[in-house]
């Protein structure tokens, strides 16, 4: 045995300690649907046949033997079992997507954080409810939504909202008008690649006569 793998050996304190590596944390075709099973389990509902059929119309395709096996390592483990939770780069795209175009198992382990976390629950109201303005172009609503934000404890955006309020007639203004400054911002991003194109090491004239010419 190599040295680190007798140590692990030596310093584990109870056998618990030992259930670690490569193959405790692998992804599984039933991670999707585990909130689900902890949900049911919490409210009485230990039958792993019943619970199997629960969860093939959410979209779960794999064996019966899958969920059993996860329902018994709940009913046997020293340690509670619960689905891993998801890493904040999956939640946040969660959030920032349309609610329509999550799946079910998405929509279902999206509840059970909002239901875990409240600070999680009012920013994915606040981040849907700003996105509903972007898009349908209700600008008249900003002042009560940056009030309600404020209402809450998200340090993050009661900064926005301070920034927000610095430039509140503009911003109001990009949420309600159908003019976008896309044009002029696609032009600005051509001369800059054309600038770093040459290094900082050319002039202002040499630069004028590309923009021109291009």
């Amino acid at each position: 045995m190599a040295w680190h793998t007798v140590k692990r050996f030596f310093d584990a304190a109870k056998p618990e300690d030992l259930f670690t590596g490569q193959w405790q944390n692998r992804t599984s075709v039933l991670d999707d649907y585990k909130p689900y099973l902890d949900d049911r389990w919490n409210d009485g509902i230990t039958n792993a046949w019943k619970l199997c059929e629960e969860i093939v119309p959410l979209g779960y395709k794999s064996s019966y033997q899958r969920v059993r096996a996860y329902l018994h390592k709940k009913r046997t483990s020293p340690q509670p079992v619960t689905a891993r939770p998801p890493s904040p780069r999956t939640v946040s795209g969660w959030i920032l997507r349309r609610p329509e175009t999550l799946t079910e198992p998405e929509q279902l382990q999206l509840k059970t954080v909002r239901t875990q976390c409240p600070e999680l629950d009012a920013l994915t109201l606040h981040v849907r409810s700003f996105a509903t303005m972007l898009t349908e172009r209700q600008g008249e609503r900003l002042p009560a939504w940056l009030d309600t934000v404020r209402q809450d404890d998200l340090p993050s955006l009661h900064t926005l909202a301070a920034g927000i309020d610095r430039d509140i007639d503009a911003v109001t203004a990009g949420l309600t008008l159908p003019w976008s400054s896309g044009a002029v911002e696609g032009h600005v991003n051509r001369i800059k690649m054309l600038k770093r194109q040459m290094f900082g090491r050319a002039g202002f004239q040499l630069l004028r006569k590309r923009v021109l010419l291009a």
